[in-house]
């Protein structure tokens, strides 16, 4: 491979990392928030799946692609509440809960977003990354760097998480319900009400991660559309040992891997395509494996996700 198709190659790889990773990125916020709690979202899959599908009905339906995005927030966030309700239930596993989930959201998305296949949506736009850097606007440099305008909110979003969990009264509350139950009810906290506020407001996050894959990568709304990413986000959130900041790169690393077979196939690699998109499934496979053990998977992680509720 020559330099100038090398180079090609890690432009791709570079902003396909930021265009695929930015759906990765808030479903792992989300799931971050959530899990911080003490309660894990299976059902995140089916929060993707139909908040890409609410959010592509809201652009079409309005033609503003902001409220095809705040429809997206809001349809992850009711689905996500009632996942919250439910689990709260006396003798109701979260994780069967979250997986009951997962097959109602994806199954009314499929139902409700028949209609929503063929027509095209107001899409979101991209911000022109590589032109702010002095590449010419016509060039491949400009077209590689242009981002989805959420991508800078999903980076404060992270940012910003981080800060609130160590800074903030209702960030300390979250963690202590997600550490301590016992300790959070002798100081007259609600750990359901927190846990079903916590996985609602993750929820909304990961329902952004849904407006991006519906309205901007790939733009379009079918019933194919999340491929496992909310599935994949789970495991991104313990690669990441439950730090918003770490997800972030996580997301970006995960979209690099996922951006990798298109790549190559730019500059004429096309023998190995299938193999190089299976890149992000193994990558998720050799996480799960590489923290498997006890001490590595609990590392970081809230003291309610290691026992039996």
């Amino acid at each position: 491979m020559s330099g100038i198709a090398f180079l090609d190659v890690l432009l791709a790889v570079l902003g396909g990392a930021i265009r695929v990773g930015t759906p990765f990125l808030f479903v792992s916020l989300g799931e971050c928030l959530t899990e911080k709690s003490g309660r894990i979202n299976l059902g995140l899959e089916g929060v993707l799946v139909f908040s890409a599908m609410a959010g592509f009905a809201g652009s079409y339906l309005s033609g503003q692609w902001w409220v095809g995005v705040l429809a997206a927030g809001v349809s992850g966030a009711l689905v996500a509440l009632l996942h919250g309700l439910v689990s709260s239930l006396p003798r109701v596993d979260d994780i069967a809960a979250g997986i009951a989930i997962m097959l109602l959201g994806g199954g009314l998305a499929f139902y409700l977003g028949k209609p929503l296949i063929q027509p095209q949506a107001e899409q979101i736009p991209a911000l022109p990354l590589g032109t702010w850097l002095g590449a010419d606007p016509a060039g491949a440099v400009a077209a590689a760097l242009s981002i989805n305008a959420l991508f800078p909110l999903g980076v404060v979003i992270a940012v910003l998480m981080a800060w609130a969990f160590t800074h903030t009264g209702w960030g300390l509350k979250v963690r202590m319900v997600g550490d301590s139950a016992d300790a959070a009810r002798a100081l007259g906290s609600s750990v359901n009400g927190v846990r079903v506020a916590a996985t609602t407001a993750g929820g909304f996050i990961a329902g952004l991660g849904g407006a991006s894959l519906s309205l901007h990568f790939p733009g379009s709304w079918n019933e194919a559309l999340s491929s496992g990413q909310g599935l994949i986000a789970v495991a991104l959130v313990i690669f990441a040992r439950w730090h918003p900041v770490r997800c972030l790169w996580a997301a970006l690393l995960f979209g690099g891997a996922g951006a990798l077979g298109p790549a190559l196939q730019s500059v004429g690699v096309s023998g190995y395509y299938y193999l190089f998109n299976a890149v992000p499934y193994a990558l998720t496979l050799a996480i799960l494996v590489w923290t498997c053990s006890p001490r590595r998977s609990l590392q970081g992680a809230p003291q309610a996700l290691g026992v039996a509720r």
